[in-house]
C-alpha cells in the first residue's frame, strides 16, 4: 500500500517549479536529441473524500429492472448510464520517469474501477514499454493498441489506460524540449479557449435562478441535463427554454441526454428544441451503438447533434463521420489520450464536424491535455469544466496552477502540460 511517505520519495525532484527544478528542466532541454528511456510506470488512485473502504462502496446503480419512470410508453426499462460512485469521485494519475529524470503526468478516466485500470497498466503496459524511448510517442501508442487488438479490445478500461501513459509521454517531450504541448502539436491558433459550466435545477424557475447565478459569475455558456434520471418533470424541456431565455443575446445553452431517448422519440422532442435559437447543440441523445439512427436525428433536426463521448478511438468516429451522424464530437482525453484524439480531431475537420473535448471528474492532467488540444486544433470551441479548478482534484492540489478564468481558461505556456502538483497535497487524495 502506497503510505504518505512512501509517495513523497515516489514523487521526489518531479516538481520542476522551484528555480532549481527549472534549472534541471533547462539543462534537460538540450538533451531531447538524446533517448529520455522509460525506466518506470506508476499509477496512483485519487479518491475524494479519501476514504479507505471496501471497494464495493463506491459504485452504486439502480434495482434490478427499474424502469425510466416516464407516462406510457416513456415508463421502460432504464438502460442508459446508471452506474454512480456513490458521492465519491475517483480518477487514476500515470506517472512515467525517464532514465534522464524527467517525469511526465498522465491520467486515465477512472471513477468507478480504478484498480482495473491500474492493473492493465502495471501488468500489460508496463512490461512492454520499460526501455523504450519516450520520445516515440505514435510509436508506443501502436504498440500498445496492438497488445490486445486481435483479441477484441478497442476501447473501455484498455484505452484508458492507454490514454493515461500516452499524456504522460507528451508531457515528458514538452517538459525536455522546454516546450508546452500544444507547440509540439503545431502551435496555437488561440491564447485562451471558451469553457462552459453545468447548470442544474429542477423545475423552470429553479433552472432560471441558476443559471442567471452562474452567467453572472461569468458563464454565458452552460450545459445542462434533459431525460437523465428518472421520472417525467426530466423530460420538461421548459427546463431548457428557462435557461434558453436567461442566456439569450449572451450566450448558448448546451443540453446533454445520455442517451435517454429513443429516435421516434428524439424527434419529436427535438421539434421543440429546433425552436430555441440559442440552443449550441444537442449531446449524446441516443444509444452510443446506434450510429444509423444519429445519422437520421442529425438528418431531421436544425439543432446540431453532439457525440463522442462513448468512444474510444478513431475508427468508432470514421463510422460516425461517414454517416454525417452529428455536427459536432466531444471525445474524452483522458479516454482517448492526447495521439488519437488529435487525430479525431483532424479527421473531423476534414468532415467540418467541430471539436469540444468532453471532460469530467479528473485532475490536471486530463484538464490540460484537453487545454492544449484545443489550443492546437482549428475546430475547437470550447471546452467543459469552467469551474473544475474549484474541485479536490483542481488547483488546490496544484503548486503551479492551470490559469483559469470565469468562462475561459488561458493556454498554458510553462513546458510540457504547464502545471506542477503540489505533491503534499495531492499525497493526501492517494488511496492504496
Amino acid at each position: 500500500m502506497l503510505n504518505r511517505r512512501s509517495f513523497l520519495r515516489t514523487v521526489a525532484g518531479a516538481a520542476l517549479g522551484s528555480a532549481g527544478g527549472f534549472s534541471h528542466l533547462h539543462a534537460a532541454a538540450y538533451k531531447i536529441g538524446a533517448p529520455l528511456r522509460i525506466t518506470d510506470i506508476e499509477a496512483l488512485i485519487l479518491r475524494d473524500p479519501p476514504e479507505r473502504k471496501p471497494e464495493d462502496h463506491f459504485v452504486s446503480m439502480t434495482p434490478l429492472g427499474a424502469t425510466t419512470g416516464g407516462a406510457g410508453l416513456w415508463d421502460r426499462l432504464e438502460r442508459a448510464e446508471t452506474v454512480r460512485q456513490g458521492g465519491y469521485r475517483q480518477t487514476l494519475l500515470v506517472k512515467v520517469t525517464t532514465d534522464q529524470g524527467i517525469v511526465g503526468w498522465g491520467e486515465s478516466h477512472a471513477v468507478m474501477t480504478p484498480r482495473v485500470v491500474k492493473t492493465v497498466l502495471t501488468d500489460l503496459f508496463r512490461p512492454i514499454l520499460l526501455g523504450l524511448d519516450a520520445r516515440q510517442i505514435e510509436p508506443i501508442w501502436e504498440k500498445m493498441y496492438s497488445t490486445q487488438r486481435l483479441r477484441g479490445y478497442g476501447s473501455g478500461y484498455f484505452t484508458r489506460a492507454m490514454a493515461g501513459v500516452d499524456i504522460a509521454l507528451w508531457d515528458i517531450v514538452g517538459r525536455a524540449a522546454g516546450m508546452p504541448v500544444y507547440q509540439l502539436l503545431g502551435g496555437k491558433f488561440r491564447d485562451s479557449i471558451p469553457t462552459y459550466q453545468g447548470v442544474g435545477g429542477g423545475p423552470p424557475e429553479e433552472v432560471r435562478a441558476n443559471a442567471q447565478a452562474l452567467l453572472e459569475r461569468g458563464f454565458p455558456n452552460q450545459k445542462m441535463s434533459l431525460a437523465k434520471g428518472r421520472g417525467e418533470e426530466v423530460r420538461d424541456v421548459n427546463r431548457v427554454r428557462a435557461a434558453a431565455e436567461v442566456l439569450a443575446g449572451k450566450g448558448q445553452i448546451l443540453v446533454d441526454s445520455l442517451a435517454g431517448y429513443t429516435l421516434a422519440e428524439a424527434t419529436r422532442v427535438g421539434r421543440t428544441l429546433d425552436e430555441i435559437e440559442n440552443l449550441g447543440w444537442w449531446e449524446d441523445v441516443l444509444m452510443p451503438e446506434d450510429y444509423g439512427a444519429y445519422a437520421i436525428l442529425a438528418e431531421r433536426m436544425d439543432t446540431p447533434i453532439c457525440a463522442g463521448e462513448q468512444y474510444s478511438n478513431r475508427f468508432q468516429f470514421r463510422d460516425l463521420f461517414e454517416r454525417r451522424a452529428c455536427d459536432i464530437v466531444n471525445p474524452d482525453t483522458s479516454r482517448v489520450g492526447i495521439t488519437e484524439t488529435k487525430r479525431i480531431a483532424v479527421m473531423a475537420d476534414a468532415y467540418n464536424i467541430l471539436f469540444a473535448p468532453h471532460s469530467s471528474m479528473g485532475s490536471a492532467p486530463y484538464r490540460a491535455s484537453a487545454i492544449h488540444l484545443c489550443a492546437a486544433t482549428p475546430n475547437a470551441v470550447i471546452l467543459e469544466g469552467g469551474e473544475s479548478y474549484k474541485r479536490a482534484f483542481g488547483n488546490a492540489i496544484l503548486k503551479v496552477p492551470l490559469p483559469y478564468k470565469p468562462g475561459s481558461v488561458d493556454v498554458p505556456e510553462r513546458p510540457g502540460l504547464g502545471f506542477e502538483f503540489d505533491e503534499d497535497a495531492l499525497s493526501r487524495l492517494v488511496v492504496g
